[in-house]
């Protein structure tokens, strides 16, 4: 339930942080061009073809052919008082679609930063992307994934055929042996 990526462990009590004095200083424009931020998703999505603006009670959204592959997701009262004693990820969080439960399972047991659920979205094909965490080349795969699961099968095929679309690869482990 709770995010990973850096600032989460195990053992909370445990972490050791420099004190402020010898943390590097981060200028505000290294810090974003290093965090993604709702813009960066209103881009990506973008890139893709016919995407459409929504919203969705009351937040911003992305559709292709009337589906909803991307969507902002702030906290209810109820999400907040699930995560009771744990820290609630903070920042801009959006929801994005999966092709189904197994692919959804597959992206959180990647434990890539940022990507989490919560129990709202027990048996719903979507994970959460906290964008403060979240590395920018995963968030595009993610907004393209979500796209190719809800965009028309021609589109998502011309797409995919484009020449100018690179195709990420999964990773793969070396052989044993």
């Amino acid at each position: 339930m709770v995010p990973s990526g850096k600032g989460t462990t195990a053992h909370p009590a445990r972490a050791v942080v420099a004190p402020a004095r010898v943390r590097p200083q981060l200028g505000a424009s290294l810090y974003r061009a290093q965090v993604a931020t709702i813009a960066d998703v209103d881009q990506l999505s973008h890139a893709l073809p016919e995407v459409v603006d929504g919203e969705r009670r009351g937040s911003r959204s992305w559709a292709v052919a009337g589906k909803t592959f991307a969507w902002e997701r702030p906290f209810s009262k109820a999400d907040i008082r699930r995560f009771g004693d744990d820290p609630v990820p903070a920042g801009p969080i959006i929801a994005v679609v999966v092709e189904d439960l197994v692919d959804k399972d597959a992206v959180l047991a990647q434990g890539q930063p940022g990507f989490f659920t919560i129990p709202h979205f027990d048996g719903y094909a979507a994970v959460l992307i906290q964008l403060t965490q979240v590395r920018k080349r995963d968030l595009r795969e993610a907004l393209v994934d979500g796209w190719l699961a809800c965009a028309p099968r021609a589109l998502a095929h011309a797409y995919l055929s484009a020449d100018t679309v690179t195709c990420v690869q999964p990773r793969r482990s070396a052989p044993s042996g």
